[in-house]
């Protein structure tokens, strides 16, 4: 875990709380000056609290794209509550004599609310502020999956490959910056209610602070890059790393174009941020299959006959989003259904098929998304078409999957064909005998007005020397050791390229 993941999530924890608290606080003051908007303004900050995280950084993605000012909005919206009712409170119960006092000698309703009202509620006030800061360095961790950086790049992969020492150290890195932020903000709090020293004193520590969360911002703030540069977004899982660092090494080995990879996103945002006027990104990792139904919504009897799955997607593609895939590397990720050495053995299992006379003894486990109605590639027309009858089926996260199926919990699974975790588990691949699973050949996605701006480079021609060189056991030796073997990523793509003449040893 470097350290500047530990900054990265500083900058967004503290930039969000000062978003937080410049428009909670004038939200609070209304509540309180204006009773009439006081139910609304309340009921819509406690519903901003009702939303998962998660989903609301979905939400504000779909408008502004992804990034860090993604996950800043979010955690802006999601800190309102303490804020805003704090403040309120805090208003209300100031003693009714001082307010008395503050109308009798003639002041304005907001001046006296300003000055005289709101420095006697300030510590109820600043502590709906700790709250929301304390909170806030949790909820941040899903930044990661909106491409925002931070520690839960950390914890997520730790879950995914079973490593318990990544997660106790991107847990422990979150409560340690928790508890010295909520002593440091707990000091302050008991000097304002103990009243010692002057509002001047008070006030400079406050100030201070929000010093320090801009500079914090200067090095740690959202993700850019020059305008020249091919930007890619990182992929949260080690195969798309190492297909991106592939394609950075050899660019930036054949030519003068600095490929910059940003933050991790998942396939699916990437996507987002790769289509479209205001994109975010050039380039990304991705599968034909993928392609046809995750992205274009289709499925492979959407395939007109004659044509390939992978010229069909990449026609549609191209006609809607102005983009299309370069040459197909070799490898072959489609789903593969798996089950454990000691099934395998015990029911002599070697094909799908095979599982048909004892489905009933087995239970099916798999991620949540491989249980959606929406495609064709999913539990239910798997089953159906199969004719498989499991004595049960369950879904876990995707991280927990494999932990899942190591711990007995289900003995058939879904994975993908080329991850290293099949062989740490040690999981038998079935042979998809019926051809159920369609193709999902890689290969690198572009815009077709990348190709245009670097029109001075030959991009297509320096990616498309991977076109057919890396097979599926090179792709699950190189994700074995970067997920259990723990190898970098960087040291592995580079490997890779030197052992295959594509880049001189350094």
């Amino acid at each position: 875990m470097s350290l500047s993941l530990v900054f990265e999530h500083l900058f967004i924890v503290f930039f969000a709380s000062l978003l937080s608290v410049a428009v909670g606080l004038p939200l609070g003051i209304l509540a309180y000056l204006y009773p009439r908007v006081r139910g609304v303004i309340l009921k819509v900050v406690d519903l901003l609290q009702t939303i998962p995280a998660l989903a609301l950084l979905g939400i504000i993605m779909v408008f502004i794209g992804a990034g860090k000012i993604t996950v800043i909005i979010g955690l802006t919206l999601y800190s309102l509550l303490p804020i805003v009712r704090n403040t309120c409170l805090g208003l209300e119960e100031v003693d009714p004599g001082v307010k008395e006092a503050a109308r009798g000698m003639g002041m304005s309703k907001l001046y006296r609310t300003l000055f005289i009202e709101f420095p006697l509620a300030f510590p109820t006030v600043f502590t709906g502020i700790r709250i929301a800061i304390v909170n806030a360095i949790g909820t941040a961790v899903f930044a990661a999956f909106v491409g925002g950086g931070g520690l839960g790049s950390i914890i997520t992969r730790g879950i995914r490959i079973q490593k318990m020492s990544l997660v106790l150290a991107g847990t422990g890195a979150l409560m340690t910056i928790a508890v010295i932020v909520d002593l440091l903000m707990g000091a302050f709090e008991r000097g304002i209610r103990s009243h010692k020293g002057s509002a001047k004193s008070r006030w400079i520590p406050t100030l201070a602070v929000l010093l320090v969360c801009l500079v914090v911002r200067l090095p740690y703030g959202t993700s850019s890059s020059d305008s020249d540069d091919l930007l890619i977004y990182d992929g949260n899982y080690s195969e798309m790393q190492i297909m991106n660092r592939l394609a950075k090494y050899l660019i930036e080995d054949q030519t003068d174009i600095t490929v910059t990879i940003m933050d991790e996103m998942s396939q699916v945002n990437s996507f987002k941020s790769l289509i479209g006027n205001s994109h975010t990104c050039d380039l990304m990792f991705s599968y034909d299959g993928t392609l046809l139904t995750t992205f274009l919504g289709l499925d492979p009897t959407d395939v007109p006959e004659g044509e390939t799955l992978y010229d069909y997607a990449n026609q549609v593609a191209g006609e809607e989003y102005g983009i299309r895939l370069l040459a197909k590397v070799g490898l072959d990720n489609t789903y593969a259904v798996a089950v454990t050495q000691e099934v395998a053995e015990e029911y002599d299992l070697e094909t799908v098929s095979n599982l048909i006379p004892v489905a009933s003894e087995l239970t099916f486990g798999a991620e949540h998304e491989f249980f959606t109605q929406e495609g064709s590639m999913k539990y239910g027309p798997f089953v159906e078409f199969y004719g498989l009858t499991f004595r049960d089926a369950v879904s876990v996260d995707v991280s927990l999957k494999y932990t899942a199926i190591e711990n007995g919990s289900f003995e058939v699974t879904v994975v993908y064909a080329t991850d290293g975790l099949n062989r740490k588990a040690n999981l038998v691949i079935l042979e998809d005998d019926l051809s159920f699973f369609p193709e999902y050949n890689g290969a690198f996605l572009i815009r077709e007005d990348t190709l245009t701006r670097f029109s001075d480079a030959p991009l297509e021609d320096i990616l498309n020397q991977l076109e057919g060189l890396i097979s599926n056991e090179d792709m699950t030796e190189m994700t074995y050791q970067a997920d259990v073997l723990e190898r970098d990523v960087d040291d592995i793509a580079r490997e890779f390229l030197v052992e295959r003449g594509l880049l001189a040893e350094e």
